[in-house]
């Protein structure tokens, strides 16, 4: 018996292997498809762009100017920079609400028995208005998350870009420096400034390239930043005093906001520690005392000690 249930074991063992290569593909057809992959992508992308324009049209605001437009700017905090991303804000916020409401709609009528009256149209209100800031949403979560890793990254490239001015580094090639250093760390950071290495690369000023950088991240502290490197270039200041300040002050400040999250711990434990925590808690410690107490007396009231 031994032996036949090895036996099973093996062919099964096999017959799954077999399988498993033969599904897989070989390295000739994954390099095939790493070559082919780009062009499907963007056949996919063009097709998605093509439905979402008639669709982005009833929804987009006429004689907006894009360039200068508060959801450009958001979508540049959240890292979007696709041109096409417009049409697909303004198409799902169009889709969404229909969706939303006709999924509503569908649901109510076939799990309630009240099909009509103000209660179906309240819910597929509800699920419409859902779908129209559901696309504000996710933007805006996006850039939050963004900011929050530039915040956090950016006392550490501070501090490098103070040790390599130290070192001797002008001011545009200590920021390539830290930009190659502080990939490893934050992609957001990096890319964001070896954006402003490009544009002081095409002629654009200095001011110009802080300010945009400011602009494109959405940071308080990188305004600061850009405004402090300006008016030490304007006035002729010590770039790398006025840096060794800031960077302490950044420092600081991410301390602080470090202390403030701690802070904030026991508070948000208290939820889960109260719904979930003590009554598990509770049933075991109290749980046998309490059939002990139930067995002992339910005899001596029904009357039979």
């Amino acid at each position: 018996m031994l032996i036949l249930g090895l036996l099973i074991f093996l062919t099964i063992t096999s017959a799954l292997v077999g399988v498993f290569l033969w599904l897989s593909p070989t390295r000739t057809e994954q390099r095939l498809q790493a070559i082919t992959s780009p062009a499907r992508e963007s056949n996919w992308t063009e097709t998605v762009v093509k439905v979402a324009g008639p669709l982005s049209k009833l929804s987009a605001p006429q004689g907006a100017d894009w360039e200068t437009s508060r959801l450009r700017l958001r979508f540049l905090n959240a890292g979007i920079r696709s041109p096409e991303a417009p049409l697909l804000f303004y198409a799902a916020k169009t889709a969404l609400p229909l969706l939303f409401a006709g999924l509503a709609f569908l649901w109510l009528r076939t799990t309630t028995s009240q099909s009509y009256g103000i209660t179906l149209l309240f819910y597929v209100m509800l699920f419409a208005l859902i779908g129209v800031y559901l696309p504000n949403f996710v933007v805006w979560m996006a850039g939050r998350g963004r900011k929050r890793e530039i915040f956090e990254n950016f006392p550490d490239a501070s501090d490098l870009l103070l040790v390599c001015m130290e070192a001797g580094l002008g001011l545009d090639s200590a920021l390539t420096k830290v930009t190659e250093e502080v990939r490893r760390k934050s992609q957001a950071l990096a890319e964001e400034l070896h954006l402003t290495n490009l544009e002081m690369r095409a002629g654009a000023t200095r001011e110009k390239a802080l300010h945009n950088l400011a602009m494109r991240t959405g940071v308080e502290e990188i305004s600061t930043f850009s405004s402090m490197l300006t008016q030490a270039d304007k006035f002729g200041t010590s770039i790398g005093d006025s840096l060794r300040v800031f960077s302490d002050d950044l420092r600081y400040k991410r301390q602080v906001r470090a202390e403030e999250l701690a802070a904030k711990v026991p508070t948000k434990m208290l939820f889960p520690l109260v719904l979930f925590i003590f009554p598990s808690v509770i049933m075991v410690v109290l749980g046998p005392a309490v059939i002990q107490i139930i067995r002992m007396v339910m005899p001596m009231l029904s009357g039979e000690v």
